[in-house]
């Protein structure tokens, strides 16, 4: 007893608002064997003495140790116990007189009962299905609501029963939501209903068997909304999310509920956002279905536009100087984030035409909070109603532009957001079109002194123009930008010492850096009227509230000093690093939510670029706070619905759903910082190459095991990104170092290939993957990374094919339109990506292993095979190709076996619609030539003729085919040069010059100088011509090539070229006559050839 006495007492410490009281009573709690807190914590809840607040607490305990650590504690209690502890459970929901501890008891059991069901979906609590059936029709109302309650927390309890009893649980559901006389027995029958069709989302039978409870539930949402409980209607936001199909046979009045909803003003601002969501939510989910009922989200439109117009009058809107975050409770936020959702999830060709007449009437009412809405709506809807827009852009934007001189500050605000809006999402039209009109408004609109907050936006919003900005357009405006950002900020400077404030001069800092970072060299005039003032904030801005202010300012001069380049920038350079090693020194200081970290990582980076190698002397003291940036690990953890109701979003925490009353949270802070310092870990390795060797080590440690930090891209494509270049880095330290580390990353990069679940991040993991191959070659695989990649890649096709078909069944579907064609397009698009990774990684295992490759390649054969065939799209005929291209080039002559898979595709495909598999099959034939060997001769008196055909074509040289025919040219020359006895080079040789140069395809244009130059050298009749009468022509030839950069970096080849054109020159009036054909510009290729070669 005294035992238990002192439990209570240890469980009321846990509630304890003492933090060291609380602190201590966890860790007491933390040392108490499994079994005994079951005993404690069971012994705690049935105890009619105990205080509710304790007999709480040790409800959650218990729910959360069977939820956590079920497998150490309950196996290994004696059968005894186990039953003890079901019965007790059992019994507690029948005796317990308080509604709050039945509840939390109800939890527990249907945790208890989760962790029952066996592998084979055996439930081994029979007794909890007894006591469901006789609760649900008992005469005890407490007794139906436990039930339900059990239920809902776990739908799935009936396991592999589930079939079996799926009339009873229907009947059951339908008849607790007809108990009139007891709405919350209503209310929870609907909860369970919703819960039940999501934990059998995938189940499309049960889904339509089901579908007769939706008008119930339906119901249940309005009369709980009018009763102050939305957990209903949350479960009806739940379903549109997960299973929208499930909504089908009553969408009208799903919408219509929403709707109605939405427009009452009665209810609270959350009940109206979460109606609005439902009908969001599925525009999102199930956007086809949704735009068979345009009327009904023509009329949710207005909804949104009223909720943007419910904003409070500010006073001091204007002067503040803190920009507080968007309130995301707020009607005006909701609003415009539902606007913006629903133009992208349905598309700008219906949602356009429903708001433009809106908006426009918007922006005529004498009232400043409608014409502010009318602006941010416009802002909101740009993604999404991209390509209808962009049509009537001209009206927009000098409709907009009128607001910038509107009477009401907030409305020259919101007018500032939809040009810098608009400037993102139409770039660059929007730059080319409007800059005149737009640069001045901008200008005009910081001049407004007395709104701080308003000259703030416009220099953002002049940013975001500049950030998209074409060099050449901005070139002849920047004077005046460089004068009116100079004066605003002397003139802020001037404020910042006097009052204080600093909001402009924040946005002033970056717009300078924004303007710099577009103008580049053209910024250097204007180098000295910035640099000291901005030298001048750092070293003196060092208070608190001056550190994002600091941050950009260290921003803003290293984009400038990138802009302006080493040798304009070199005086500062050694001023501006021990200003920014000062701040790193305080480093240690400085709190890690500090803004200026993530800004001085970024400018390292910049001064590495901009100093190049003499940046290596700073890295001792950079890479210390850059290493520990980095290894951010972020705050996660496992919660149930019910704990994650006590953490709200606000605190930085963001949660996924894992489904099963489970969720995943994490805390965000520090993550994008963590990503940043990633890529500049990247950036070093890149430009110091072997300076950066040092730390290889370190950061190879750091980064292999963030190719499974799956809280954010970025870190995983920096790690990834990482890999080629520190190999390239450790070079140095010799082939052994170079294995050893070589072997740390090898096989955690092939796992990631396996497992990464983004489609972006994982070609940047396979074109890594692919890299390292290369550049380790042959012998750096063993045979059980052949056996993992061999299996991975089998999937990666055999999924690409699936991919396919699922997208054709989609096709069939009764909401398949046009929309639906134009995201199965970039699906298709995404998956043909990765097709060209798995032909990256196929091309380094076969340069780096040759025909050593193959016997591991035939698992493959097959689906490789299959991409070839000719039903299938273009581009997996291509990429198929392609591959066999590899295995003709590095595996011949052993490559012919496969001959018989590929050699007839190949041949057909040189006459292809498309241009793409004509390239891959023209540049097939060339490298059969080169490297083939003795038995592909029969197939090049077929080859020749087809490629000609294809090179003589009428359009063979428009822009989409010009590749292709190139490729075509090339492979003639190397079947006259590689295999001569296969075609009449006499015949053929006339027109083959005839055809020269290449202009596009720089890799084949080498071959065919080099060829050229052959011909020339054993001076070959046909080509010199009688008389070398053709010599004039190879000079215009040479000429283009030299002008077009060709062979540019080919030193072979240009020496060659150059030599030809040395022999004629001795020879003076053949010289004069070959000159005399040349215009200005291939005299001076000539001239330009002869002095560098």
């Amino acid at each position: 007893m005294a035992e238990q006495q002192q439990f209570y007492l240890l469980l009321s410490n846990l509630m304890s608002p003492d933090n060291n009281v609380r602190k201590q009573s966890e860790e007491t709690y933390d040392t108490i064997p499994g079994q005994t807190k079951v005993t404690f914590l069971l012994q705690a809840i049935r105890d009619v003495s105990a205080a509710e607040e304790v007999k709480q607490m040790a409800a959650v305990l218990l729910r959360r140790l069977l939820s956590s650590s079920f497998e150490e504690v309950y196996p290994s209690m004696t059968i005894d116990m186990q039953t003890a502890v079901k019965t007790e459970l059992l019994s507690g929901i029948q005796s317990e007189a308080s509604i709050n501890i039945r509840k939390k008891i109800c939890d527990i059991a249907a945790e208890l009962a989760r962790n029952l069901i066996d592998d084979d979906g055996n439930n081994q609590w029979p007794e909890i299905l007894k006591f469901l059936f006789d609760s649900v029709n008992s005469q005890d109302v407490s007794l139906r609501e436990a039930a339900l309650h059990v239920f809902w927390n776990f739908p799935g309890i009936f396991g592999n029963q589930q079939q079996h009893y799926l009339e009873v649980i229907k009947r059951m559901l339908v008849q607790c939501m007809q108990d009139q006389d007891n709405p919350q027995i209503q209310t929870l029958a609907a909860r369970a209903a919703a819960s039940f069709v999501l934990s059998n989302e995938g189940n499309t039978a049960l889904l339509k068997h089901f579908s007769d409870l939706l008008p119930g539930i339906l119901q249940a949402v309005n009369e709980s909304c009018y009763g102050g409980d939305d957990s209903v209607l949350k479960s009806l936001v739940e379903i549109a999310d997960t299973a929208p199909k499930y909504l089908r046979p009553n969408l009208e009045a799903t919408l219509q509920l929403s709707l109605k909803l939405c427009a009452d003003t009665n209810l609270t601002n959350m009940q109206r956002q979460l109606a609005l969501e439902v009908i969001v939510t599925l525009s999102e989910t199930a956007a086809a279905m949704l735009r068979k009922h345009t009327n009904i989200v023509a009329q949710s439109v207005p909804q949104m536009l009223s909720m943007m117009v419910d904003l409070e009058e500010d006073e001091d809107w204007a002067m503040a100087d803190e920009l507080e975050d968007d309130d995301f409770d707020s009607n005006s936020v909701a609003g415009e984030s539902a606007l913006d959702r629903i133009a992208c999830g349905l598309g700008g060709k219906i949602v356009l035409p429903m708001i433009k007449q809106h908006i426009m009437q918007m922006l005529q009412n004498p009232d400043w909070k409608y014409r502010h809405a009318g602006l941010m709506a416009l802002s909101a809807i740009g993604e999404g109603c991209h390509q209808q827009m962009e049509a009537i852009l001209n009206e927009i934007v000098s409709f907009v532009l009128l607001f910038c001189q509107d009477q009401h500050p907030r409305v020259r605000y919101a007018a500032c957001n939809a040009i810098g809006q608009m400037a993102t999402d139409f770039a660059p039209t929007f730059q080319k079109k409007f800059h005149d009109k737009v640069i001045s408004a901008l200008l005009q609109t910081m001049e407004d002194q007395s709104n701080p907050r308003v000259q703030a936006h416009a220099a953002a919003a002049l940013i975001n123009f500049t950030e998209d900005c074409p060099k050449t357009l901005l070139i002849p405006y920047l004077d005046s930008l460089v004068q009116h950002l100079h004066i605003i900020m002397v003139t802020k400077l001037q404020e910042l010492i006097q009052k204080g404030t600093k909001l402009v001069l924040e946005q002033v800092v970056t717009s300078i850096a924004s303007v710099a970072d577009t103008a580049e060299e053209k910024f250097v005039p204007y180098y000295d009227l910035f640099m000291p003032s901005l030298k001048h904030i750092v070293e003196n801005g060092v208070q608190k509230e001056l550190r994002l202010l600091r941050g950009k300012t260290i921003e803003c001069i290293s984009l400038i000093g990138l802009a302006v380049g080493k040798e304009k920038f070199m005086p500062d350079a050694s001023a501006v690093m021990q200003l920014l090693l000062k701040t790193q020194t305080d480093f240690n200081d400085l709190e890690d939510d500090d803004p200026q970290i993530s800004y001085m990582i970024s400018a390292w980076a910049r001064m590495c670029k901009i100093l190049g190698k003499e940046f290596q002397q700073y890295l001792p003291v950079v890479m210390g706070p850059l290493m520990k940036t980095a290894s951010i690990k972020p705050e996660v953890a496992l919660l149930d619905t019910q704990d994650m109701e006590n953490m709200s979003e606000d605190d930085g925490w963001e949660f996924v759903n894992l489904g099963d009353q489970q969720s995943f949270g994490i805390k965000t802070a520090g993550l994008e910082e963590k990503a940043t310092a990633c890529q500049m870990l990247v950036c070093y390795a890149k430009e110091l190459k072997e300076g950066f060797v040092d730390y290889t080590e370190q950061v190879v440690k750091l980064m292999v095991p963030l190719l499974k930090f799956y809280f954010h891209d970025g870190v995983r494509v920096a790690a990834a990104e990482s890999m080629p270049l520190l190999l390239e880095c450790a070079r140095v330290r010799g082939p052994e170092y170079l294995t050893q580390m070589w072997h740390f990353m090898c096989d955690a990069l092939i796992k990631a290939i396996g497992t990464e679940p983004d489609s972006d991040v994982l070609s940047e993991i396979m074109h890594s993957f692919a890299k390292c191959v290369e550049l380790m070659g042959d012998g750096c695989l063993n045979n059980e990374h052949f056996e993992e990649l061999c299996g991975i890649l089998k999937s990666k096709l055999e999924e690409h094919f699936k991919n396919q078909e699922v997208r054709q069944a989609k096709r069939q579907d009764e909401d398949y339109d046009e929309q639906v064609e134009e995201t199965l397009q970039d699906e298709d698009e995404n998956d043909v990506y990765i097709l060209t990774k798995v032909s990256d990684i196929l091309h380094s295992i076969f340069s780096s292993y040759r025909e050593k490759a193959l016997p591991w390649f035939e698992q493959l054969l097959q689906l490789i095979v299959n991409l070839v065939c000719p039903h299938r799209p273009w581009a997996d005929r291509q990429w198929g190709l392609c591959i066999f291209d590899d295995i003709v080039e590095h595996c011949s002559p052993s490559s012919f076996k496969y001959a018989e898979y590929f050699l007839r595709p190949m041949m057909q495909s040189l006459c292809d619609t498309s241009p793409e598999v004509r390239q891959a099959a023209a540049y097939g034939v060339g490298v059969m030539a080169q490297f083939g060997g003795e038995n592909y001769r029969p197939a090049f008196t077929e080859a020749v003729p087809l490629l000609v055909g294809v090179i003589q074509a009428a359009d063979s040289r428009a822009k989409e085919n010009v590749n292709a025919t190139e490729n075509c040219i090339s492979a003639v020359g190397k079947v006259m040069k590689y295999r001569p006895e296969c075609v009449n080079s006499n015949e053929v040789l006339p027109h083959w010059l005839s055809w020269l140069p290449l202009n596009e395809d720089k890799e084949e244009a080498v071959h065919t100088f080099n060829y050229l130059c052959d011909l020339i050298e054993s001076n070959n009749p046909i080509v010199l011509g009688p008389d070398n009468a053709n010599l004039p022509k190879i000079f215009i030839i040479i000429a283009d090539g030299v002008a077009n950069e060709s062979f540019k970096g080919e030193d072979g080849c240009s020496t060659r070229l150059a030599n030809v054109i040395r022999q004629v020159q001795v020879s003076g009036g053949l010289w004069t006559q070959c000159v005399s054909a040349l215009n200005e510009t291939q005299q001076k290729a000539i001239q330009d050839l002869l002095n560098t070669a």
